[in-house]
């Protein structure tokens, strides 16, 4: 099967140039935070947690701010509770949306997303009106520098991975989310680092935009990853790398 659209293969290289450290450390404290309130602050004993904190990791987090986020998330310190709320909606020229969000307030949240939505050429759905057309999967991504496809194929594949595919610079690994775990550790056995790795919203089929409807949509991503209660964006549309590299 297909992983993500050009777009989701390539934004982490836009990412890295915008400097948002600051906002993916915010975004990881809120998982760590809400995954230890959840499981517990074992990460031996919390899948989540231990995603997370191995996330956290790979971003240089000081392990400081990483065991505060934690003895939140257990009581042990004071904080704030999120809950964990996605929304639906489309874009321009159609395309799905789906926004997983940890918030404090869903009032404000909820209003604040279709506020963005609005602007930029899209609306906000009821609760299941896009989500058929994802499927949910385990996503890694892993430069091709740092790894042969034949090699890392046999890895993921023996690991339990349901496919590897070749996406520009990059390649694409998916799993079954059962799967995620194995396939993580035995990436992580032989040293193999990801650039990313997570449980996933895989869109089914593609919309392909270009134009004022690429533009849109691709501002409308920027916005909506920008928003402090945004954790994750999926998207079931694509455009030409032309497009993007234009932003």
């Amino acid at each position: 099967m297909s992983g993500h659209s050009k777009w989701h293969s390539i934004k982490h290289k836009k990412a890295a140039t915008d400097s948002k450290r600051g906002r993916i450390f915010t975004r990881l404290i809120k998982e760590m935070t809400v995954a230890a309130r959840g499981g517990g602050g074992d990460i031996d004993s919390n899948p989540r947690l231990r995603l997370a904190v191995a996330t956290a990791k790979s971003q240089n987090m000081p392990a400081e701010n990483i065991k505060k986020a934690i003895m939140r998330g257990t009581g042990e310190l004071p904080g704030v509770t999120y809950e964990d709320v996605s929304y639906e909606g489309y874009g321009p020229g159609g395309a799905a949306i789906i926004m997983r969000t940890l918030t404090d307030n869903k009032n404000r949240t909820v209003a604040e997303l279709r506020h963005l939505l609005t602007k930029n050429g899209g609306n906000l759905g009821e609760t299941n009106s896009v989500a058929w057309m994802f499927d949910r999967k385990g996503y890694f991504v892993v430069e091709s520098s740092v790894a042969d496809e034949e090699k890392l194929m046999d890895i993921a594949l023996g690991a339990g991975a349901d496919d590897l595919r070749e996406a520009g610079d990059n390649f694409e690994i998916i799993t079954a989310p059962e799967n995620f775990e194995a396939v993580r550790a035995a990436l992580e056995a032989v040293g193999i680092e990801t650039v990313e790795a997570e449980i996933s919203m895989i869109p089914q089929n593609y919309v392909k935009l270009e134009g004022k409807n690429a533009q849109t949509m691709i501002k409308l991503m920027d916005a909506l990853e920008d928003h402090d209660d945004i954790q994750n964006v999926w998207s079931n549309f694509d455009v030409d790398e032309s497009e993007i590299s234009d932003q």
